[in-house]
């Protein structure tokens, strides 16, 4: 049970951080200051973050209108949804 907690607290982490950085750079953007790297929001979407990366999308409305965004973290967020429902299962 102890590694169903720490893959819990894992994917809470790592979406949060994905949501955060689509804000933050969203505002960066808004102010035209040096901005986030597309590599960096992929990175944290792939290792966990898709989720709160494609919420983040829609909550800031930014990237909107990238289709590497606008397709891949939905498709991104349904595999990463149903690889944890998966390994739940599992246990």
């Amino acid at each position: 049970m102890q590694e169903a907690w720490i893959i819990i607290m894992y994917i809470i982490i790592t979406n949060i951080i994905g949501f955060a950085l689509m804000g933050i750079d969203k505002r960066k953007a808004r102010a035209r200051e040096y901005r986030i790297s597309e590599k960096t929001l992929w990175v944290w979407a792939v290792i966990g973050g898709g989720t709160g990366a494609f919420l983040g999308m829609k909550h800031f409305r930014h990237k909107t209108k990238h289709a590497a965004f606008k397709r891949g973290l939905p498709i991104l967020m349904v595999l990463q949804l149903a690889l944890l429902i998966k390994i739940f299962i599992q246990w």
